[in-house]
């Protein structure tokens, strides 16, 4: 569980990305939540967009993500969704 702290990090180093992922009309499916995980893997924080066709909104897009690439969800603003997990062999980012 991430700190208020560690959250605002999170959040001001995100700010410069670009969402790498979208969830559309299709929702959140398995082949989704893998990808998801290997690019935690190797970048520990992304950003995903909702598009505005998706049945789902952000925060339940957000919650399933989560629990399916067991990451933290640092902010879901409006459609877009930021994701942290602590990589296990390529560490970069430092939580205060």
């Amino acid at each position: 569980m991430l700190t208020g702290k560690q959250k605002r990090h999170l959040r001001a180093l995100a700010h410069h990305l670009t969402p790498i992922f979208q969830v559309g009309k299709g929702g959140v499916n398995e082949n989704m939540i893998q990808q998801i995980k290997d690019a935690l893997e190797a970048r520990e924080l992304i950003k995903v967009s909702v598009l505005q066709n998706a049945e789902e909104d952000a925060d339940d897009v957000a919650a399933q993500l989560g629990k399916g690439a067991r990451a933290e969800i640092a902010q879901v603003i409006g459609k877009t969704i930021v994701l942290y997990k602590e990589s296990k062999e390529n560490k970069k980012i430092i939580l205060p």
